[in-house]
């Protein structure tokens, strides 16, 4: 039986982000689930915190199986990598996407003032957010980030918890094989060599001509990397089934 996957999505976007790869792995056969953290998508009202986030990505595992394979991009990276490594058991493989930076507290705080300015706006940033999409993403990729919304709300409450979170000491402690994917012109890559370090079996890759949300701007390739990665560990499973 294929293994289920499991995927987390960034700041302020839901599980629509999703789905030119939910479409790719269940055309292979592999049960496909997006989730959507608190605070976002069909959660908007939710607190945010990094438990509740770790804890729906451990729910969503429970639902398809023992253990499944988790993607995350972004903060959905983050959630992924702290789930790793506090649920060792439910994970097979991890896509830690777009987030190969420690959440410094100078650099969280700048974004949070940012952020704090942006809500200020008389419609709290929601065409600022939309221009940037369509600047930053090809339409098809604009389309399947907005179908959900925008959790223009989340930002602060966000950052308020990222500035406890502790990405390279967790990725320390996951014993799964990780697939750090990162664009190559992705701000949040700084510290790849850092965090592939600290993975115990770890690798890295850098697509071409891709930014921060790698997966929307060249879903083709991301998409081609998170099936070898699949086929890897499904691999390394049926070895071990058969010593």
């Amino acid at each position: 039986m294929s293994l289920p996957v499991v995927l987390v999505h960034g700041l302020r976007t839901s599980r629509t982000m999703w789905r030119a790869q939910v479409e790719a792995l269940e055309r292979v056969g592999h049960r496909a689930v997006a989730v959507d953290l608190p605070g976002h998508g069909t959660r908007i009202g939710e607190p945010f915190t990094l438990d509740a986030a770790v804890d729906t990505v451990a729910d969503a595992i429970d639902e398809v199986g023992r253990s499944a394979f988790v993607v995350g991009l972004s903060l959905g990276g983050y959630v992924g990598i702290r789930h790793a490594a506090r649920h060792p058991q439910q994970v097979a493989g991890l896509v830690a996407a777009s987030c190969s930076t420690r959440p410094h507290r100078i650099l969280v705080a700048g974004w949070s003032v940012g952020a704090q300015g942006i809500a200020r706006l008389p419609d709290r940033g929601a065409r600022l957010n939309q221009f940037f999409v369509d600047l930053a993403l090809p339409p098809t990729g604009a389309q399947d980030v907005g179908a959900g919304g925008f959790a223009l709300d989340a930002t602060n409450e966000v950052l308020r918890e990222m500035s406890i979170a502790t990405p390279v000491a967790d990725l320390a402690r996951v014993e799964a094989p990780v697939w750090l994917v990162n664009g190559a012109y992705d701000h949040f890559r700084g510290e790849e060599r850092r965090f592939l370090a600290a993975c115990r079996d770890g690798r890295l890759v850098v697509v071409p001509r891709a930014t921060h949300l790698v997966s929307l701007v060249q879903p083709a390739r991301f998409t081609r990397v998170l099936l070898e990665a699949l086929d890897e560990v499904e691999a390394r499973s049926a070895v071990s089934a058969g010593t």
